[in-house]
């Protein structure tokens, strides 16, 4: 297999993360839709945020000679980490509010991801990666804000002295 550079490494991690969001918010939709039916739709917009983010990190991908089935190797491996946290952390007691302290988590990994790719770009200088940033970089920021919102009102709603 074709040996990464910190940028085509990178590509395949945001690619993963996209690909493990995902999953988290399929997972979270389902913790979600007995007591808060109303947050499903927002979570499912995010999945398909997410879906949106895997297809034009595939399509990028594609661009580096020789190199997608590494990327996507990357991806893969960077998915089944998320995969392997989320299963860590959400477990059969977990609530909405569990659900959208996980996603908290993942999409400030987001965040960071995409800003590290912006960083690394700011060098390279790839127009087709500067590109996807601007595209994919708001998008995590409003999934980061949007969940963090969602934990603080489900925790304002939960009664600190109830049992954990």
């Amino acid at each position: 297999m074709a040996e990464l550079t910190k940028i085509e490494s990178k590509i395949g991690e945001v690619t993963g993360l996209a690909m493990a969001a995902q999953a988290a918010t399929k997972k979270v939709s389902g913790l979600a839709m007995e007591e808060h039916p109303e947050l499903v739709s927002r979570l499912e917009k995010m999945h398909d945020e997410a879906a949106e983010t895997e297809r034009r990190c595939t399509e990028l991908a594609g661009a580096f000679e020789g190199k997608k089935t590494a990327i996507l190797e990357e991806a893969r491996t960077t998915k089944g980490k998320g995969a392997e946290m989320m299963s860590t952390y959400l477990d059969e007691d977990s609530d909405a509010l569990d659900g959208f302290e996980f996603l908290t988590m993942a999409e400030a990994g987001e965040v960071g991801h995409w800003s590290v790719l912006k960083a690394l770009n700011e060098k390279a200088g790839s127009a087709d990666i500067r590109q996807l940033v601007a595209w994919a970089l708001p998008i995590q920021q409003g999934h980061l804000r949007g969940v963090t919102e969602t934990s603080l009102e489900l925790a304002s709603e939960d009664d600190p002295y109830a049992p954990a």
